[in-house]
């Protein structure tokens, strides 16, 4: 089978041994536990970045774990690939450098997505596409992280570099309602911000507008099942909202998320997501067909 990744961040998804290499040459204490767990929430789930992050502070860094994925995709038989990362968290060099780093290390083999983090200055984006402009690898920009009371940005405020994006023919993708967050976020990921897919998306049923909105836009959701499991957004795989969906008429393509943090790799996460109640195998292969095509052209 020929799956699909689009929703894939690069520092969740390096192998277990090279962040072991990678810790120790950075001298960083890894914890007994780096993997999320059933239940372990968002904003726990959101820190353990920040030990993987950590990690990758050099270009040789983010360019060797960039290969490695890439490597481990054609293992899976992944053929349809888009790696996701924030650059500015990595001040070690430039943001150009880092992006070539992790660019270099794909060698073409996946698109790259550049992701502005939610509560973050507009410009931090406004740089993203800036830097996309001039490199083909780059195939789009994303808002991801999770919205907070204290932050002084709101989502409405990332609507110039995502309109911008737009307008230069730049893919857009947004996490949105996820995490408890309502489907309003999803509505304004898709009006505001030009979104063209959703990552997560899960609050999504809770309003039959945006639903509405969803299929009247072509917007397609990228769907982390495993993943929402751990951070608790859903009780279990079987109840994730993929199938009522998709008989609905949403579009929306599997993917894991984090292949390292939630311990999951893209064979398991479809067999998985073809384990819940309601799917079929015509269903999984609309959401291969759905991913393909879904990809940001290069």
């Amino acid at each position: 089978m020929n799956y699909t990744e689009l929703h894939l961040h690069l520092d969740g998804s390096m192998r277990a041994e090279t962040l072991t290499a990678l810790a120790a040459d950075a001298g960083v204490a890894l914890p007994d536990e780096i993997q999320f767990f059933p239940g372990i929430g968002l904003e726990e789930a959101l820190l353990r970045f920040g030990t993987t992050v950590a990690c990758l502070q050099t270009t040789d860094s983010i360019r060797r774990v960039a290969k490695e994925i890439c490597e481990d995709a054609i293992a899976c038989g992944v053929t349809t690939l888009e790696i996701r990362f924030a650059p500015q968290l990595h001040p070690i060099a430039s943001p150009e450098e880092i992006v070539d780093a992790a660019l270099d290390g794909i060698d073409g083999r996946a698109g790259l997505i550049l992701c502005g983090l939610y509560g973050e200055a507009p410009s931090i984006l406004n740089g993203h596409v800036e830097i996309a402009k001039t490199r083909k690898g780059v195939v789009g920009i994303d808002l991801a992280g999770a919205p907070q009371p204290s932050h002084q940005w709101n989502i409405a405020d990332y609507a110039d570099p995502f309109g911008r994006a737009h307008g230069l023919g730049m893919g857009r993708t947004v996490h949105a309602g996820e995490g408890g967050r309502p489907p309003t976020e999803i509505r304004q990921a898709i009006e505001l911000l030009h979104a063209e897919r959703i990552g997560h998306g899960t609050s999504l049923l809770e309003d039959p507008s945006v639903v509405e909105l969803v299929i009247k836009k072509d917007v397609v959701i990228e769907a982390c099942p495993t993943s929402n499991m751990q951070t608790g957004i859903i009780s279990s795989v079987n109840s994730h909202p993929l199938p009522t969906w998709l008989k609905l008429g949403v579009k929306a393509c599997v993917n894991c998320d984090n292949w390292l943090l939630s311990g999951i790799n893209p064979v398991e996460e479809h067999r998985r997501a073809l384990g819940i109640p309601g799917m079929t195998d015509a269903l999984l292969a609309q959401c291969l067909e759905t991913g393909r095509n879904a990809a940001f052209a290069s």
